[in-house]
């Protein structure tokens, strides 16, 4: 029996296959080079810029500072939006972390810039390792002379005596003025009235004390800052591609200019808010279960421990309302018992003492012009009552909205986005640190236009004093918001009404093929 011959075809053919496989590959791998290149590219870029800024601002306020942030604005806009361009390269996630983290590091090389907070925290630690509420004593008492160190207090030692004692807190603005006045001998802001912050911002700042050497000053809350800001990023990214969506747009979060200030460099607590509020967006997205309708509850009562305004976020976290009240309200009482629990150790303490410098906080906002939009419009005596009402308004609308979408990461974000930008538009605070929360929320959301309210809060700021800006800044971003608003709405309706007329002319040729 002869053996049929060889096909000298087939080796031809596997090699053919062989080389077209094998060049299929190499320029796969040549694609993601470029993406992970583009990447790294941008972010060298954005370090640089946020490096020559820092570098710049030798005062934390005014047009020099302003000017520089606005136009480092403008170039992180535009290197994000280029490198988003293509598909998302391998291993999204460890990019992400790697380019969120290199941009913290030039504000890790100096003092804050901003603002003095971060000193306040290192003293609140100090304070609770002494075992010492500090909602008992402001900075300048004597009776803490024993825990002033140079960096703090470069003005008085231990030794020394301010010559002040605690007092109430005063319900006169012309003294709420007085008391609250910067003093020379020490870094710290208002350090004759306690402490203003919630109670787990305080356990915050207890923790990174306890590791952290008085002569490191605030180095230590500045690197816990850029650690949560890295892990905000990368558990956006992780998100983002839960939902399908690119992860690289939780770029938006790490390199926002606002991100790099007011973290890394800042320190401000409000990124622990955030990166909570993330954590609880992410539990609620994930679909329906019994511990899931509380722990994003627990998890939002926990961030308005840290600062009191994402309490309203949890109006987002109410989806199942559409059926029944009492899972809605699972949500809700969650965060209200988490907070009130947070308070309870301080209140054994401390007694009414626990609201510590909150209520001078809030005559002193009142009377700096606040809900600069809705003055323009309404009598002085009419504008508070009008911000609650568009707040109430805007946190109606958030549960509504969430009722009736299906229970959704981006839908959860969104409708807290709503509710917190809401507030921040109505009351027009000029501290802009206050929209870091809003910036998270809104990358999960894919919102973009909140990055306007996060804009208007730096200018606000910055640019305090100058005659018509903080309004103008304000005005401005509320108009971006509404136009966007609008733009979707319209653009959902002609998408509605395409998928209704496609349906009907399928139904119409259905018939008459029948």
């Amino acid at each position: 029996m002869r053996r049929a011959p060889a096909r000298p075809y087939a080796s031809v053919t596997s090699v053919g296959a062989g080389q077209v496989v094998g060049a299929w590959t190499a320029e796969r791998r040549q694609s993601v080079r470029v993406r992970i290149l583009r990447v790294a590219l941008a972010a060298a870029v954005v370090t640089a810029a946020w490096a020559v800024v820092a570098g710049l601002v030798d005062d934390g306020r005014g047009p020099r500072p302003l000017v520089l942030l606005l136009l480092l604005w403008v170039l992180v806009l535009a290197l994000t939006g280029w490198v988003l361009r293509g598909p998302s390269p391998r291993h999204v996630l460890v990019v992400v972390g790697l380019a969120a983290a290199v941009v913290q590091l030039p504000g890790l090389a100096h003092p804050p810039l901003t603002s003095s907070d971060a000193y306040r925290y290192v003293w609140d630690g100090r304070v609770q390792l002494a075992g010492v509420s500090p909602y008992r004593y402001a900075p300048l008492d004597d009776r803490l002379a024993g825990l002033r160190d140079p960096v703090l207090f470069p003005g008085i030692g231990p030794a020394q005596r301010s010559g002040y004692l605690t007092e109430p807190v005063p319900t006169d603005r012309a003294d709420l003025a007085a008391r609250a006045r910067d003093d020379a001998r020490t870094r710290i802001n208002r350090p004759r009235v306690p402490t203003v912050y919630p109670p787990v911002a305080e356990a915050w700042f207890a923790a990174v004390a306890a590791v952290t050497p008085w002569s490191a000053g605030t180095l230590g809350l500045q690197v816990g800052s850029a650690l949560l800001a890295v892990g905000v990023a990368v558990a956006l990214a992780a998100l983002l591609r839960r939902a399908g969506r690119d992860p690289r747009h939780a770029l938006w979060w790490a390199w926002c200019p606002l991100v790099l200030l007011e973290t890394g460099n800042g320190a401000h607590v409000d990124v622990l808010a955030g990166a909570l509020l993330v954590a609880a967006v992410a539990l609620t997205g994930t679909g329906p279960g019994r511990g899931r309708r509380w722990l994003p509850g627990v998890l939002v009562g926990l961030a308005a421990g840290v600062k009191l305004v994402p309490l309203l976020v949890v109006a987002g976290l109410s989806p199942v309302l559409r059926r029944r009240w009492w899972p809605g309200l699972s949500a809700p009482l969650a965060a209200v018992g988490t907070l009130a629990a947070t308070y309870a150790p301080h209140v054994a303490v401390a007694g009414t003492l626990v609201l510590g410098y909150l209520p001078g906080y809030l005559l002193e906002e009142d009377a700096a012009g606040r809900s600069a939009t809705l003055r323009l419009l309404l009598p002085a005596a009419a504008v508070p009552w009008a911000t609650a009402v568009v707040i109430a308004a805007a946190t109606l609308l958030a549960v509504r909205g969430a009722s009736r979408r299906p229970v959704t990461t981006a839908s959860v974000a969104t409708a807290g986005a709503t509710s917190y930008g809401v507030l921040l538009l109505a009351t027009t605070p000029t501290y802009g640190w206050y929209a870091v929360p809003l910036v998270a929320l809104a990358v999960l959301a894919g919102r973009g236009e909140w990055f306007a309210v996060a804009v208007a809060g730096e200018v606000a700021y910055l640019g305090l004093g100058v005659p018509g800006l903080v309004t103008g800044a304000w005005c401005t971003a509320t108009a971006v918001v509404l136009a966007a608003g609008l733009l979707r709405r319209r653009a959902t309706h002609a998408a509605a009404r395409r998928s209704d007329g496609s349906a009907a002319t399928t139904s119409t040729t259905s018939a008459t093929s029948t």
